[in-house]
C-alpha cells in the first residue's frame, strides 16, 4: 500500500476533521436564522413568520386590561353614621334627681365600650335589649331615652361611637402595614384605606391592587386609583385587598448580553426595552437582521396580523425584527412585549464561520501530532 507523504497527510487530516465538524455541529446558543425560517409554514412548518413594520406593531399593541366591574365602581360608600353589628359604643346618661338610677350624684352614669352583638341589639339597664344597629347615634339616642324616661325624670343621653363602624377589610401583600382594619369616615374607599395601611412598599409603576369581594375579583394597577378616578371604589365589610408586584415576565436567549427570565420593569414593555434589560445584543456575536420575538398569538390578532379569516385558536408566530432595516430600531422601539414572549437573537453568520476555521485549525494541530507521533514524514 503506498504511504501518504507530508502534505497528503495533513490533507487527509483536514477533510477527516472537516467531515467530523460537519457531521458533529458546532457549540452554538441555539438555532440560525435559515433553521428558524425553515420550520415556518410556508416550508411546511407550524410557525407563521412575520417580518415586523408600522401595520404589524399596531395590531399587535395589546395589553392587558386591568379594572373593576360595574359592581365594584356603582356601589355606594357606606353611611359610616349608621350603627352596624360588631361597633363598640360610649353611652353618657344624665339624670335630674341626686339618687338617680345610673348617674351618681352631680354626675352621669358611664357606660363604655357596649358591644353591639350579632342581631344589631345593645343592652342598657332599666332600658332592656335595644335594637342599635340600622339606627344612627342620634336615632339610637332618642330611643334610650324614650325608655328610660318612664324610669327617671328628664333623663339626658348622649351616644358615641367608640371603635368602628362594625365593617373591617383585611389588607395584605406588598403594603407599609398589613391587618385588619375598619371603614370609618376618612377610610370609606380604597385610595384612603390604602394610605391607612402605609401605602404600597414596592415601585408604585409596577405595583398592582387585588380586590376580592365574596365572589367577585377586581384588579387595577396602583397608578390607574389617580388616574382613572373611578377606580378609587367603595369598600365594603369583608373585602380583601392584596397589594403585589406585577407577576408578568419574558425570556431571552441566543447572542445577548444576558440570558434568563426577567421580569417587566413598567406596565408597557417595547421590544427596544426588554433588550436593554438584559444587557442589549452581544456586539461580538449578535446578528442584528435575527432579533425573533417568539409567542403563541390569539387567532384574532394572528388574522389581523396575516391578512386573514380564517384561523382559528392559538397560532405559533415568530416575530423578525432587522435592526439594520431604516426603520429597524423605530419598529423595535413600537413593538410591545408581552407576558412570556421569548426573545431569540441569532448568531451572525461569521460567528459560526469563526467557530469552523477554529475547530479546523485547532483540529488540525492536533491531527499534524498524531501524524507525527505515527512516523509519518
Amino acid at each position: 500500500m503506498r504511504k501518504l507523504g507530508p502534505k497528503g497527510a495533513r490533507i487527509a487530516a483536514f477533510l477527516l476533521v472537516a467531515a467530523l465538524v460537519a457531521s458533529c455541529g458546532l457549540p452554538r446558543s441555539g438555532p440560525g436564522k435559515k433553521e428558524i425560517y425553515a420550520g415556518s409554514v410556508q416550508n411546511d412548518g407550524d410557525v407563521f413568520i412575520v417580518s415586523v413594520n408600522s401595520r404589524v406593531t399596531r395590531a399587535t399593541a395589546v395589553q392587558p386590561s386591568l379594572g373593576f366591574s360595574k359592581s365594584f365602581i356603582n356601589a355606594g360608600k357606606i353611611v359610616s353614621d349608621v350603627i352596624q353589628p360588631g361597633d363598640t359604643l360610649g353611652l353618657s346618661i344624665w339624670e335630674n334627681v341626686d339618687d338617680g338610677l345610673l348617674a351618681v350624684a352631680g354626675g352621669t352614669g358611664e357606660l363604655s365600650d357596649v358591644q353591639v352583638d350579632s342581631a344589631g341589639f345593645i343592652f342598657v339597664p332599666y332600658a332592656g335589649r335595644i335594637k342599635a344597629a340600622g339606627n344612627t347615634p342620634e336615632e339610637l339616642r332618642l330611643v334610650i331615652t324614650g325608655k328610660l324616661d318612664t324610669q327617671t325624670p328628664d333623663p339626658q343621653v348622649l351616644v358615641r361611637r367608640v371603635a368602628g363602624n362594625g365593617s373591617t377589610v383585611s389588607i395584605v401583600g406588598a403594603v407599609g402595614g398589613q391587618g385588619v382594619f375598619p371603614i370609618e369616615q376618612p377610610t370609606r374607599t380604597l385610595s384612603n384605606m390604602l394610605a391607612s395601611a402605609g401605602g404600597v412598599s414596592i415601585e408604585p409603576e409596577v405595583a398592582q391592587i387585588t380586590v376580592l369581594r365574596g365572589r367577585q375579583r377586581g384588579k387595577i394597577w396602583f397608578e390607574d386609583l389617580f388616574t382613572h378616578p373611578e377606580f378609587d371604589i367603595a369598600l365594603r365589610s369583608g373585602d380583601r385587598i392584596l397589594v403585589e408586584n406585577d407577576t408578568r415576565s419574558f425570556t431571552v436567549l441566543g447572542a445577548t448580553g444576558g440570558q434568563r427570565r426577567v421580569s417587566f420593569e413598567s406596565q408597557t414593555l417595547s421590544a427596544i426595552e426588554a433588550l436593554a434589560q438584559v444587557g442589549g445584543l452581544n456586539s461580538g456575536l449578535a446578528d442584528p437582521t435575527g432579533v425573533f420575538v417568539l409567542r403563541n398569538e390569539a387567532a384574532g390578532i394572528s388574522n389581523a396580523v396575516l391578512g386573514r379569516n380564517d384561523l382559528v385558536g392559538p397560532q405559533r408566530m415568530a416575530y423578525v425584527l432587522d435592526l439594520t432595516e431604516p426603520t429597524g430600531m423605530f419598529d423595535a422601539r413600537d413593538f410591545v412585549i408581552r407576558d412570556e414572549d421569548t426573545i431569540y437573537v441569532t448568531e451572525a453568520p461569521f460567528v459560526t464561520w469563526n467557530k469552523t476555521i477554529s475547530a479546523l485549525t485547532g483540529s488540525l494541530t492536533s491531527a499534524n501530532g498524531l501524524t507525527s507521533a505515527a512516523g509519518v514524514n
